[in-house]
């Protein structure tokens, strides 16, 4: 819970900002990267790559909009969060 408040805190375009494509783009990667470190273990846990799938798909969706938004903001996330774009 404390990553996320902090994830939060850092993307935050306002004051109670928390559903900004922005930090939904954050959450979305911290919880991609914890769970690609869960499947490295556990190679036969489908439901989980499934899941991990859906999420890496929302995201991009969620990069596509704010590129097509605001390509400042989309620029800048990227770099954060060290994705390819």
């Amino acid at each position: 819970m404390e990553a996320k408040t902090k994830t939060i805190e850092q993307f935050k375009t306002h004051d109670g900002d928390t559903g900004s494509a922005d930090v939904q783009i954050a959450l979305l990667t911290q919880r991609i990267n914890h769970l690609t470190e869960h499947l490295q273990t556990n190679k036969k846990d489908h439901s989980s790559r499934r899941g991990l799938l859906m999420m890496v798909g929302q995201r991009r969706r969620l990069l596509d909009y704010l590129q097509n938004k605001d390509l400042r903001r989309y620029q800048a996330v990227t770099k954060k969060l060290k994705l390819r774009h």
